[in-house]
């Protein structure tokens, strides 16, 4: 049994034993060390032979509906499931590492399982690909699967980066790259800056001293910067200067990091946010057209899929200016650019519908027309240069954004993500990270007090990281 199979079953065991002690516990992840992988080779431009007879039911693994509407409007829809086959979605959500731990599961099964019960596709995000990615769950998408280097060749560099194992094999592709920017409501920029244009209002909040200016108007004319003090986390925690995990293997808190930590402590004690989680009721509903923030970050996916169904009064009517503060909306880079979130489709080893697998991932990640059609239906800024580079430069206008293009707002930022710190522990160390904190930004508890109860945390979650010595 191989190392990474021994720690799935370790895992298992542990979530068992962990659900008796504490049911109401973020499930633990456990360490998941490289593997030993063969050198790789030079991807071929042919495809890989299609299996003689693949299987009926295909089995998909994800946390959310996102791809699975896209999947079904420019797959499914197309005709593009062959006849007799059964697609299966099995959605768990990411909350507190239970998507990682059901994925977990049933890839340690996968071997013995019966063909139509195995996993054929499934979904990872930036924050753990390298768990995947270094792993011999997920095949080569050249080798293995039968894309070709030419399929590819239009992808932005880091969205393959995030997928390529320490061998250099890319694993999974993605019809997505996720610039982020500052969505600002339109009308209280007018209140507090005198001019909702974006020109006008990125110069207002080009750095993080501006930004902080700002918020001390807002609150003077009775706003809130932001909806909740984690608004901000991601810009920051995107532009650190080096990896969470050292090479001792000690958790370093990177100086982009305290950053945030003091800045917020300061909005909150002066009320330019509210004590609000990012995916927390409240936080979206001040973005109402009673609503009273300011801003939001976020990239494409963010707004179309989750901030704009938050503004619309009328959820059955069309979404649509009038309808609630949909369409007070503009979107700038902010004080610093950055990239949120992002979905990569792998091929699970065992399937036996890698041919089917193989044409999901051409059609919405290869084809430039697909993915053409995707920004147009759900605004993703996606995973083609050439495609984005003309959606920029065309007459594109996005409604929920007051007919702003945002795809030319976001360009520049897509060229220049930079994935170089990313390590697999990402997610279960920067998602509870700001709720560690909220105790000491409401004054609970002293500062020195969130760090150690953040240290407790993680290293509960991650038996084999450390304190900095």
């Amino acid at each position: 049994m191989g190392t990474f199979k021994k720690l799935l079953v370790l895992v298992v065991a542990f979530a068992i034993m962990a659900s008796i002690v504490a049911c109401q516990q973020p499930v633990s992840e456990p360490e998941q060390p490289q593997e030993t992988k063969p050198v790789a080779e030079t991807p071929s431009d042919k495809p890989a032979e299609p299996a003689v007879e693949e299987g009926k039911v295909f089995n998909i693994y994800c946390w959310n509906t996102e791809f699975q509407d896209r999947f079904k409007m420019f797959f499914e829809d197309k005709g593009l499931v062959p006849e007799g086959v059964t697609v299966n979605w099995v959605i768990t959500p990411s909350d507190g590492g239970a998507y990682q731990q059901k994925l977990d599961e049933t890839l340690l099964a996968q071997e013995s399982a019966a063909a139509d019960d195995r996993i054929d596709l499934f979904l990872i995000e930036a924050d753990y690909a390298l768990k995947y990615v270094n792993s011999d769950y997920t095949l080569d998408v050249y080798k293995s699967v039968g894309l070709t280097e030419a399929d590819t060749a239009d992808m932005y560099q880091y969205t393959k980066d995030i997928c390529t194992d320490a061998n250099g094999i890319l694993k999974g592709v993605s019809w997505q790259a996720c610039p982020g920017g500052l969505i600002y409501r339109r009308s209280i920029a007018k209140d507090v800056l005198g001019s909702d244009d974006p020109a006008t209002v990125q110069a207002a909040l080009d750095s993080w001293a501006k930004f902080d200016a700002v918020a001390a108007q807002a609150k003077a004319k009775g706003y809130y910067m932001t909806s909740g003090y984690v608004a901000t986390y991601r810009t920051f925690s995107n532009n650190v200067s080096a990896p969470w995990v050292n090479e001792n293997d000690e958790i370093v808190f990177d100086p982009s990091i305290k950053q945030w930590i003091a800045q917020t402590k300061t909005y909150l004690d002066n009320g330019y946010t509210l004590p609000y989680g990012i995916w927390d009721a409240e936080s979206f509903n001040e973005a109402k057209v009673d609503g009273r923030a300011m801003c939001y970050f976020g990239p494409g996916w963010f707004f179309d899929f989750c901030l704009m169904p938050a503004t619309l009064a009328d959820s059955e009517a069309e979404a649509a200016p009038g309808n609630g503060s949909y369409g007070d909306w503009g979107l700038v880079k902010g004080p610093q650019g950055f990239f949120w979130g992002g979905t990569w489709i792998c091929a699970a080893a065992g399937s036996d519908n890698v041919g089917l697998t193989r044409e999901v991932m051409k059609t919405l990640t290869c084809d430039k027309d697909t993915l053409l059609a995707i920004t147009e239906k759900y605004a993703d800024f996606t995973n083609n240069v050439s495609a984005m580079q003309e959606v920029a430069a065309s007459d594109y206008a996005h409604p929920f954004l007051g007919g702003q293009n945002h795809i030319a707002v976001l360009l520049d930022s897509a060229q220049s993500i930079d994935m170089s710190n990313i390590t697999m522990y990402d997610q279960l160390l920067n998602e509870p990270l700001p709720a560690a904190f909220l105790d000491y930004f409401l004054g609970n508890i002293t500062e020195e007090e969130a760090y150690d109860n953040f240290f407790t945390a993680a290293i509960e979650t991650y038996p084999n990281l450390k304190r900095p010595g």
